[in-house]
């Protein structure tokens, strides 16, 4: 009696072990059927709705760090430790889904990495929102991509997002490739795009702004690591107009409204610190010469 009990208890605690696993994990995930959720405010089911849709979704309503958020200059604090963005990206296999609130890019075994204070973050997608959910100083932009990495493991933080902003002029080349493959899953789900490079993304490694906020669907999971390019790319309407088309009603215009900063505090880095840093370094070597 006492080994099967033994036995029992072992059971038990490797089953809580793997579902707490499997839950830290799952709920680092955006939610993927779009019929639970829109963006049309008075529908019942719009972003001032998504905390009282399901519990796990509370985060939405009651978080405290959540995104997007307006990266005002007077709240960002200049950061020379952060150093240039290192991220070891690569082509892989990717296959383009259609998630009805947005165009979703996912490297199947991932799309190489990126290092946040020596902490490895795998690429795994890419979604684009219409218009930008980030704000610089007040001002909103036409597009913003977010490249979601995540980390193995349950520790916090799990998901690294970047985000790029996009104001319209000259088509984005990233998107120019992949603007075939969004016109036939209009009406698909989803479709094998083959090997997609997302160094063609054109993450710059400097002149970006750091926090910590959340996921900007549901379940606003938070605890994820933000970085946005202050360098603001540029894309065509009919770029837009293709990712709108594709998507449903709903969610031709898919931003989360801005959320409250609650008092935290929003890094920068930018060529500027690295000179900054040089002359100080030259001035040091200088002093001990002398």
């Amino acid at each position: 009696m006492r080994n099967q009990s033994s036995h029992l208890q072992l059971f038990v605690f490797l089953f809580l072990l793997a579902f707490a696993r499997h839950s830290s994990l799952t709920s680092a995930q955006e939610i993927e059927n779009e019929e639970e959720f829109d963006y049309i405010e008075g529908s019942g089911r719009g972003p001032e709705h998504w905390g009282e849709l399901h519990e796990e979704w509370s985060l939405c309503k009651n978080g405290t760090m959540q995104s997007p958020i307006d990266l005002l200059y007077e709240r960002v604090e200049v950061v020379p430790s952060l150093g240039r963005l290192k991220r070891l990206y690569r082509p892989s296999n990717a296959t383009i889904k259609n998630r009805g609130h947005d165009i979703m890019l996912e490297w199947v075994n991932g799309g190489g990495s990126l290092y946040i204070n020596g902490t490895e973050f795998v690429l795994r997608q890419c979604h684009w929102h219409t218009p930008s959910e980030h704000v610089i100083d007040g001002q909103r932009f036409d597009l913003e991509i977010h490249m979601v990495h995540q980390r193995s493991g349950t520790q916090l933080p799990n998901v690294a997002v970047v985000g790029k902003l996009y104001k319209f002029g000259k088509p984005d080349p990233f998107l120019s490739k992949l603007e075939m493959s969004i016109s036939s899953i209009v009406d698909k789900k989803e479709k094998v795009v083959g090997m997609v490079d997302p160094r063609h993304i054109g993450v710059p490694s400097k002149n970006y702004y750091r926090y910590m906020g959340s996921l900007t669907t549901p379940p606003c999971t938070e605890n994820v690591v933000w970085t946005v390019t202050k360098e603001v790319g540029t894309v065509s309407r009919k770029q837009v107009k293709l990712l709108r088309k594709a998507v449903d009603d709903n969610a031709e215009n898919n931003a989360r409204p801005l959320q409250a900063i609650n008092g935290r505090m929003i890094q920068f880095y930018g060529p500027k610190i690295e000179m900054m840093n040089r002359e100080e370094e030259s001035e040091a070597s200088m002093s001990l010469l002398s």
